[in-house]
C-alpha cells in the first residue's frame, strides 16, 4: 500500500527500478531514410532516454529515385557500408538486436527489395519498410515522447516525402503522406515556378484532408532543423538548442527571405551545417513558407524527436508513457551522479513553502532543479556553477521549454554561487523576465541553504514558513538541528532572506511530547 501511495506523489517510484523499464535502458534503432542513414542507441531513464550513441551518414539513397525509379547507386554503397558498421558497433554496445526502419526511398524504389536483401546478407539485419501513414504515426509518437500533453499537427519532412499527423490526448489521429521531400522536388522540371505550383497543388490536397484547426505545428526532420538554426542566426538567438525552439509564422517568412538572400556557401559558413543537408534547405524553405500560410498555425515548435524516438515509444507500456519525461530524466541523473541519491525529494519538500503560490508548471521545474542540485559535484569548485548552468541549458532533456531551461540553469548556478555578475550567461538570462530571474535566484539560494542545513533529510530537522505579505521568513529548528545550524548555514540562510527581500526569525520546533 505504501508503494502505491508513493507512486501517486509528484515524483512517484523510480521507474528504473522496474525490470520492464530497465529492458528499455539500451535500445538501438536505425532509420534508413531517403537522404540519411542514422543509428541511435538510447540509454538512461526509460521514459526520457539519453543518446548513448548517435551517428548519421548522408548516403543520399533517394537521390534521383523520382526520375529513375531506382535507388542511387552511390547511395546504396554508402548506406550498406554504414549498416555494416552500425551492426558491429551495436554488438559491442550490447544494443542488439537493432530495430531497422526504412521509409520513402526504399519503399518506392523498384530495387528496394534487392537492397533489403543485400543488407540482410551482409549484416543479418531485417528492414521494416513502413508506408507513409505508418511513418507519420511513428514520427508523431516521437513528438509525444518529448511532449506527453502535446496538441496540434506534426510535420515530418524527409528527403523524398513529407508526412502530417494530428496529435492530442497522448494519441495520434489523422495522418497523411505526400511527395514534398526536397530530394523529390529537385526532379521537377520547369524551374522554381513549376516547383512552387507543385507545392501549392499538393498542399491544397493536404489542407482538405487535415483541416486548418491545428494551432501548433511541430516540425520534425533535418531540413526543418537546419531552417531553425538559420532562424536563430538571423535573430541572434543565444541558445542553440533546437528541441523546443519556437518560431512564429512571421519569423518563418523573414527567415525564408534571409535564406533566399544568401548563397548556400554563406549559409553553411554561418551555421556549420553539412553541404548535403544545406543543399536541400532552399527547397525545404519553399515548402515551409507555403505550409505555414495554408495551415495558419499560431505557434511553430521544433522537435528533435521523430521516427527513431517513435519506435522507442512504441515499446513502452502505457504506464511508462504517462510519466513525466523531465522528472524521470532528472531522477535518473540524481541516481547516477548525486552524492546522496534521493535527497532531491526531501529538499523539494523542505523548500516548497517558499513557492506555494506558484502554479504546477513552475513547481515541476523546481522539482527538477532539486533533483539536479548535486549532480555536478565532481566539477572543480571554481567552475561548478558554470557546469550546473551548462548542464541544465544544454542537456538533452524532453518536456522543457527554452525559458524553463534557462530558469532551471540559473537556479542551479545560484545553488553554488550567489553572484553571476559579468558572467558569460547574461545573453541567455535575458530570455527571462525580471520576476523569473528573481525567483530563480531565490530557488538557487534556497537549495544552497537546504543542502548545507542537513546532510540527511532537512524536513526531519526543521521547516520553513514563509509569509509573503509580511515579508517574513521563519526557520523552525528541531533540537537535533540546532547544532547543524552553524556559522556557514546561518550565512546561507541570511543570503536566502536577502534574495526574498524579507525579515527572518529562527524558532525552536518542539517534537511531539517535548516540553
Amino acid at each position: 500500500m505504501q508503494d502505491d501511495q508513493e507512486d501517486r506523489t509528484p515524483f512517484g517510484r523510480p521507474l528504473f527500478d522496474d525490470p520492464t523499464a530497465r529492458a528499455l535502458s539500451r535500445v538501438g534503432v536505425v532509420d534508413v531514410g531517403s537522404n540519411s542513414v542514422r543509428m541511435v542507441v538510447f540509454d538512461g531513464a526509460a521514459r526520457s532516454p539519453a543518446y548513448f550513441f548517435n551517428e548519421k551518414v548522408m548516403a543520399g539513397l533517394g537521390a534521383g529515385t523520382g526520375e529513375t525509379g531506382r535507388l542511387s547507386v552511390e547511395g546504396r554503397k554508402r548506406a550498406l557500408a554504414a549498416m555494416i558498421r552500425f551492426q558491429q558497433l551495436a554488438e559491442g554496445m550490447n544494443a542488439t538486436p537493432l530495430t531497422v526502419v526504412a521509409t520513402a526511398a526504399v519503399r518506392e524504389a523498384e530495387d528496394g527489395p534487392e537492397f533489403r536483401a543485400e543488407v540482410a546478407e551482409h549484416t543479418g539485419l531485417k528492414m521494416w519498410v513502413v508506408d507513409g501513414r505508418e511513418e507519420a504515426r511513428l514520427s508523431a509518437q516521437g513528438v509525444l515522447l518529448g511532449w506527453p500533453g502535446a496538441h496540434g499537427m506534426v510535420c515530418d519532412i524527409g528527403g523524398s516525402s513529407m508526412e502530417l499527423a494530428q496529435i492530442g490526448e497522448g494519441r495520434v489521429g489523422k495522418r497523411v503522406s505526400s511527395a514534398l521531400g526536397p530530394l523529390r522536388l529537385q526532379g521537377i522540371k520547369g524551374g522554381k515556378k513549376a516547383i512552387k505550383a507543385h507545392i501549392a497543388a499538393t498542399l491544397d490536397d493536404l489542407v482538405e484532408t487535415m483541416g486548418i484547426d491545428n494551432k501548433r505545428l511541430f516540425l520534425v526532420g533535418g531540413s526543418w532543423r537546419a531552417i531553425a538554426r538559420l532562424d536563430m542566426e538571423r535573430r541572434g538567438y543565444p541558445l542553440h538548442v533546437q528541441h523546443e525552439y519556437r518560431m512564429t509564422p512571421q519569423g518563418i517568412q523573414d527567415t525564408v527571405k534571409f535564406i533566399d538572400s544568401h548563397s548556400v556557401e554563406e549559409l553553411r559558413a554561418m551555421t556549420g551545417i553539412g553541404e548535403a543537408r544545406m543543399a536541400l534547405v532552399p527547397l525545404a524553405a519553399m515548402v515551409l513558407k507555403q505550409l505555414v500560410r495554408r495551415f495558419k498555425p499560431r505557434d511553430i515548435a521544433i522537435s528533435s524527436y521523430g521516427i527513431r524516438e517513435g519506435l522507442l515509444f512504441e515499446q513502452m507500456p502505457q504506464r511508462l508513457r504517462d510519466r513525466d519525461p523531465l522528472i524521470e530524466a532528472c531522477r535518473w541523473a540524481e541516481q547516477k551522479d548525486a552524492r546522496l541519491p534521493g535527497f532531491g525529494r526531501a529538499l523539494y519538500q523542505f523548500l516548497l513553502p517558499l513557492f506555494k503560490g506558484e502554479g504546477e508548471k513552475r513547481l515541476r521545474i523546481i522539482r527538477a532543479a532539486c533533483l539536479l542540485h548535486d549532480v555536478s559535484w565532481r566539477a572543480h569548485p571554481d567552475y561548478r556553477h558554470e557546469a550546473c548552468f551548462d548542464n541544465a541549458t544544454r542537456a538533452n532533456l524532453g518536456g522543457l521549454t527554452h525559458r524553463e531551461r534557462v530558469f532551471m540553469g540559473l537556479a542551479l548556478l545560484h545553488r553554488y554561487k550567489n553572484s553571476r555578475s559579468g558572467s558569460r550567461f547574461e545573453p541567455l538570462v535575458a530570455l527571462l523576465d525580471e520576476r523569473e530571474v528573481a525567483l530563480a535566484e531565490v530557488l538557487g539560494r534556497a537549495m544552497r541553504f537546504g543542502a548545507m542545513f542537513s546532510a540527511d533529510k532537512p524536513g526531519s530537522l526543521g521547516e520553513l514558513r514563509w509569509f509573503p505579505k509580511k515579508k517574513l521568513l521563519e526557520l523552525w529548528l528541531t533540537k537535533p538541528a540546532e547544532a547543524l545550524f552553524g556559522e556557514v548555514a546561518q550565512s546561507r540562510f541570511t543570503s536566502l532572506v536577502t534574495a526574498l527581500g524579507a525579515e527572518s526569525n529562527v524558532k525552536r520546533l518542539r517534537a511531539k511530547g517535548e516540553r
